[in-house]
């Protein structure tokens, strides 16, 4: 197992994630992920990788966080 799969699993097991049902793209959603993959494929400069995941993590988090501050405010009223 290299490093990063180790880190990555380190992550999901001490935040409990849940496995979740996939939510389906739009078609145009599909095509800016793949453009996308083959950017960051494309990509050799190891900070510019970095800086990207930490925004990823960053997005992911603030993504996390608003949607159980939207569960929150259905089930208080």
């Amino acid at each position: 197992m290299t490093f990063l799969d180790q880190a990555h699993h380190n992550f999901i097991a001490s935040n409990r994630i849940q496995p979740m049902a996939l939510i389906e793209l739009s078609m145009a959603q599909t095509f800016e992920v793949e453009r996308l993959k083959r950017d960051i494929e494309a990509q050799n400069d190891p900070e510019v990788l970095r800086a990207l995941v930490k925004d990823l993590l960053r997005a992911w988090f603030s993504e996390k966080a608003s949607t159980n501050q939207a569960i929150q405010q259905q089930l208080n009223g």
